[in-house]
């Protein structure tokens, strides 16, 4: 008996250890939301995962050379209700978008819209 209860609290101490990782969640500090710049360019990957979304996007810089920009979306569920779908941007489209750049200044930032090559626009963060 002195066993099967030790197990049980074993169990309810073990599912509680994740709920503080598994419910945090960071916030949008790492970019700079008094900012919005557009960048137009070619998706090389969109990553429909949890807990945030993202577009990596093949940009040409002042000098035609292509640089990666990895955009942070918003989760799943909020993109889907927002238009969004797993299949609404795949590789080689080429598509517009207007984000938050990071503070850093590194290639990044927090994606807000998408307009792809026939101008439907897919919205984001407002």
């Amino acid at each position: 008996m002195r066993s099967k209860s030790f197990g049980w609290i074993m169990a309810a101490l073990l599912s509680c250890a994740g709920v503080g990782t598994a419910s945090a969640h960071h916030s949008f500090a790492a970019f700079d939301t008094t900012r919005q710049i557009t960048l137009t360019g070619v998706v090389k990957e969109f990553q429909w995962t949890n807990p945030h979304c993202w577009l990596h996007l093949s940009v040409a810089n002042g000098e035609g050379q292509a640089e990666e920009w990895q955009l942070e979306a918003l989760s799943p569920n909020v993109l889907g209700r927002l238009g969004w779908k797993k299949n609404s941007v795949k590789p080689g489209d080429k598509v517009t978008v207007l984000v938050n750049p990071t503070r850093d200044g590194s290639r990044g930032g927090a994606l807000i819209s998408l307009t792809d090559a026939n101008g439907n626009k897919i919205g984001g963060r407002t």
